[in-house]
């Protein structure tokens, strides 16, 4: 279980939302200077752009938190992301070794705003997964069977991969767990997003057939047959990204018919039938990669989060770059966290009154890391 520690009252909030922006980034500045390098204000690509401006780094989940874990200066980090993110950041931060190293210091961990959750970490529920693990063995040899989650999750599904032999991945290196985990096993069942899971199976010549979806809301055997659990390659969690399912094939057909010569270039978390349509896929990281490395003239149209699309338009005035969707698509807990939480809980925490700490028990954070550090293994 993850203990939220010291959460303070959000009237505490209300004088602090009446401010405007550059007052608010003078108060954060002013923080800044006060603590130094002690202090990372990390920022995830999907954050609005007034929020990114006030990060020490920026990237994706992954990749901060061990920016972050990695710094000998750091000592509390503002994670401004979603809940599984902060959580990655403390595991990480707070490794055995890194505290014996801070002379048993610990890394304080905060997300400006807790209501900054992740709808598809949600949608896999450790009850759930426990539940299905235990239905499961009834049917298959779960001995055999190798649990992957996507990085997209909460602690308590990374220790319960961790403790059953599994590995986490990332959008970049699934496949690459993947082959990992049949190294080690007959079956793997990928946790929580169905789509990165399929999309990067398909590419591993791995069928649909072989593919059963796991509904934790179904009666039985995840609304499946014992047949089909019997012949499956990799049982999918029924669990998605709600701004990636949003892309539809009829978005790219509008797209290629207005815009002769554009490319599509969407995320694995969007849908196979959208997926299989894109000239480009890949993480975060490479849909920014691609743009950069673009000619000028270049035209896009980007299947991910609202606000990261538009950031590559503003930046890359010299390519036509698109979002692909008629519909307004961003992510709305990421959304939360704006300017007047950042500066609360940066005060707060200057003031010797910290608030929103995000700290995993001991027992999830060690079964976590074995799961994380096998990831390494293969990044």
């Amino acid at each position: 279980m993850t203990a939220l520690a010291e959460a303070a009252p959000q009237h505490e909030l209300k004088p602090y939302k009446s401010l405007e922006n550059d007052q608010l980034v003078e108060r954060i500045e002013a923080v800044r200077k006060q603590m130094g390098p002690e202090l990372l204000i990390l920022g995830h690509h999907y954050q609005q752009d007034e929020v990114i401006a006030q990060t020490d780094l920026t990237g994706d989940s992954y990749k901060l938190s061990k920016l972050a874990a990695d710094s000998s200066d750091c000592r509390a980090i503002a994670f401004c992301g979603v809940h599984f993110m902060a959580e990655t950041a403390d595991i990480l931060a707070n490794r055995p070794e890194k505290i014996a190293q801070r002379d048993g210091q610990r890394v304080r961990v905060m997300l400006p705003d807790l209501a900054a959750g992740c709808s598809m970490a949600d949608m896999a529920g450790i009850q759930q997964i426990e539940d299905a693990w235990d239905e499961l063995s009834e049917v298959i040899d779960t001995e055999k069977l190798i649990p992957v989650t996507y990085i997209n999750s909460a602690a308590s599904l990374k220790a319960f991969v961790g403790q059953h032999g599994g590995i986490v991945c990332t959008s970049s290196n699934a496949k690459a767990a993947l082959e990992w985990a049949f190294q080690r096993g007959s079956r793997v069942m990928f946790f929580p997003d169905q789509h990165l899971g399929r999309n990067t199976a398909l590419g591993m010549d791995i069928i649909e057939e072989q593919m059963p979806v796991w509904d934790p809301f179904a009666e039985e055997l995840g609304g499946n047959t014992e047949k089909q659990l019997e012949a499956s390659k990799v049982i999918l969690w029924k669990g998605h990204c709600s701004v990636h399912q949003m892309f539809k094939p009829e978005h790219v057909a509008m797209f290629r018919k207005q815009h002769p010569g554009i490319k599509i270039l969407v995320h694995p978390e969007c849908p196979r039938d959208v997926f299989e349509l894109a000239d480009e896929s890949g993480s975060t990281g490479k849909i920014i990669e691609c743009v950069e490395a673009a000619e000028p003239g270049s035209k896009w149209a980007i299947g991910t989060e609202l606000h990261l699309v538009n950031r590559l338009k503003q930046e890359h005035p010299e390519q036509e770059i698109h979002f692909l969707s008629p519909v307004v698509c961003m992510c709305a807990t990421m959304y939360r966290i704006d300017l007047a939480h950042l500066c609360w809980t940066l005060e707060n925490l200057a003031a010797g009154t910290p608030v929103n700490t995000i700290e995993v028990d001991e027992e999830t954070a060690r079964w976590s890391l074995v799961a994380l550090e096998r990831m390494l293994e293969v990044h």
